[in-house]
């Protein structure tokens, strides 16, 4: 993200520079006028008694440029800044700070689009990496992934909470094959090695994903939209029992072959307030073929052949028959 410190605060304008425009009786610059400044930058639009006030353009000089609504000197309201290495924030602006509900287009093409506090991602947000076509849906605070989202990928998305950008806690993946997998993701410690002394806190490491059961979708939960009716109950579950059916057989070769993705912000390198990076592989969470469902084909084989053995033996016993009793 850029640096606002130099690229988002404007001259402070009073009677400094040239003015070219209206003025009221007083001699304040006073409804719609244009001013050179003395640092380079320039201002055109409206004014109310010597401050920048109403719509506006100001273009600095180092390439960015704001075009919006102002109050007393400062952004405020709806307002586009572009920035120069080509990031763009349209939306909210409160006494000059990204404020209220806006879209960041990044340099690197990923897209904010959400709550935004005091020039930082706040609140409820989507995040869509341009790279790879996965999406953050959730929760932000102070610019970082927190709270309750989805991490959505091409074939399969993850449920669950987020802390500092990563997940944490009990989850589930949802994959596109008609199933899921619960687990929860647990945060490791990088250890002191023997004779080490425990000065400095243990590093955290990423969390690793802890699988505990493979289910079928789940219609609803507690936490979303009200329960379906039976009708639609009895539909949804007819509808997924047909497709897990259909699915089934391809389910193993689908899982071999399903790639690895990794969902990283490379724009984030080297700066503080872009989302962290996300890596989570397809075939580590792929889930397994049920031993079960084995077990009941191979009974049911097995009483199928009982059955054919049972028939053929009774055809025999028939064309037996007449023979004895000539």
């Amino acid at each position: 993200m850029s640096d606002l410190s130099s690229e988002e605060n404007e001259e402070a304008e009073a009677d400094l520079g040239e003015y070219d425009g209206e003025r009221n009786s007083e001699g304040e610059r006073h409804g719609r006028g244009k001013a050179l400044l003395p640092n380079g930058d320039t201002y055109d639009g409206e004014y109310e008694h010597g401050f920048r006030n109403g719509r506006g353009t100001y273009r600095f000089r180092n390439g960015a440029r704001y075009i919006g609504e102002y109050l007393q000197n400062k952004k405020h309201g709806q307002g586009i800044f572009f920035y120069p290495d080509g990031s763009k924030y349209e939306g909210d602006w409160v006494n000059d700070q990204r404020h209220g509900y806006g879209e960041y287009t990044y340099a690197n093409g990923d897209i904010y689009t959400g709550e935004w506090f005091d020039n930082n991602r706040h609140g409820q947000g989507t995040y869509v990496y341009k790279d790879t076509g996965s999406k953050y849906v959730g929760g932000w605070v102070n610019g970082n992934q927190e709270g309750h989202a989805e991490l959505i990928h091409l074939n399969h998305r993850f449920k669950g909470k987020f802390l500092n950008g990563n997940p944490v806690g009990h989850g589930k993946y949802v994959f596109d094959i008609g199933c899921e997998q619960h687990g929860e993701y647990i945060q490791s410690q990088q250890g002191k090695g023997e004779g080490e002394e425990e000065e400095e806190p243990s590093l955290l490491l990423a969390p690793k994903w802890k699988a505990s059961e493979i289910t079928k979708l789940t219609l609803w939960t507690p936490h979303g939209e009200g329960p379906p009716s039976p009708r639609e109950a009895s539909l949804v579950a007819t509808a997924a029992a047909e497709a897990v059916e259909e699915r089934a057989a391809e389910a193993a070769t689908e899982e071999r072959k399903m790639p690895s993705i990794t969902v990283t912000d490379e724009s984030a390198e080297g700066r503080d307030d872009e989302p962290s990076l996300h890596e989570v592989s397809s075939e580590a969470f792929s889930p397994p073929t049920d031993a079960g469902e084995e077990d009941e084909g191979n009974r049911e084989e097995e009483e199928n052949k009982d059955q054919e053995d049972q028939g053929t033996t009774s055809l025999e016993d028939k064309e037996d028959e007449p023979k004895e009793e000539e």
